[in-house]
């Protein structure tokens, strides 16, 4: 089945161009009831970078699939334009009163603040508590799950010495669980965060799982025992280039930035990276919305 966007989105048309059957608003099934409702809360810059990666990998169900589109009320995006964002974009006063199965929060690059020193903290945490009345399933992505488990569970994160930054191998903590079916024994996921939260604090706290960790990359997936919530420290829904793209943009920033880990052939950067976690991610988005979203007794 089709994932239903919004007319004149600009993800349809990057998509077609990949052979995923993605469709307007304009289009009427005649099996409106039997959607699946997500909302995306996507605190990402470049967000239309971002919604055609999160609904890449949604198209990759055959469930019938509407996504909504949340943004921050009172924070203005710089490196999208407005016009974009009035459009397709509601806040939480516009979708307070509607009901989801799945939502997906983005991470933020506001990652090196404290907590409390965000603009949009109240705002945001607000929106952790609605989701949670309001939301069959979420899944908090990169700095938004350090920001949830903070929130719910006083999950500390830690500041990293350098940047956590190139393509990992993971191992699953508990491979039977939903979420893994079809998943190798390892797995790689890209990483790009300069903070880290600690196995040992997450085990501290009796209503969560630890699923699955790396070696190199430390914490990668735990779970609310109730397997409402998924928080996810890397970034499974990235594009092949977009380890590239970062890493040119902090050489131009003079930042200091290593060569993404296990990313090109050989550490060559002027060479196409190596996709090592395009089968992964398409299963992670799978198994979420088949078991988590569509069959939440899983």
């Amino acid at each position: 089945m089709p994932l239903k966007l919004a007319a004149n989105f600009p993800a349809i048309e990057l998509l077609k161009q990949e052979n995923l059957f993605v469709i307007d608003a304009s289009f009427d099934s005649g099996q409106r009831d039997r959607l699946l409702r997500l909302v995306v809360l996507n605190l990402m810059p470049l967000k239309i970078k971002t919604e055609t990666d999160i609904i890449r990998l949604l198209s990759n169900s055959p469930l019938h699939i509407e996504v909504d589109w949340m943004k921050i009320k009172n924070h203005q995006s710089k490196n999208t334009p407005a016009a974009h964002i009035e459009q397709f974009y509601k806040n939480l006063d516009e979708l307070k009163d509607r009901h989801y199965d799945g939502m997906i929060i983005t991470g933020a690059p506001v990652e090196k603040l404290d907590f409390q020193e965000v603009t949009y903290w109240d705002e945001l945490t607000g929106i952790f508590d609605w989701a949670r009345a309001n939301v069959r399933s979420t899944i908090y992505i990169c700095w938004a799950a350090q920001a949830a488990m903070y929130h719910f569970y006083g999950v500390p994160k830690y500041t990293l010495p350098a940047k956590m930054f190139g393509v990992f191998l993971h191992t699953m903590n508990e491979p039977y669980l939903p979420i893994f079916r079809g998943f190798d024994d390892q797995f790689y996921v890209p990483h790009s965060r300069h903070t880290d939260i600690y196995r040992d604090e997450i085990l501290k706290v009796p209503e969560l799982l630890l699923l699955s960790e790396s070696k190199d990359a430390g914490v990668y997936m735990a779970m609310s025992r109730d397997r409402s919530e998924l928080f996810i420290t890397g970034h499974s829904e990235y594009a092949p280039n977009t380890l590239h793209d970062e890493y040119v943009r902090d050489l131009n920033k003079g930042l200091p930035i290593s060569i993404p880990f296990n990313y090109y052939p050989d550490d060559d950067c002027s060479q196409p990276p190596t996709v090592r976690w395009r089968s992964h991610s398409n299963l992670l988005f799978t198994n979420w919305l088949n078991y988590y979203v569509n069959c939440p007794s899983h």
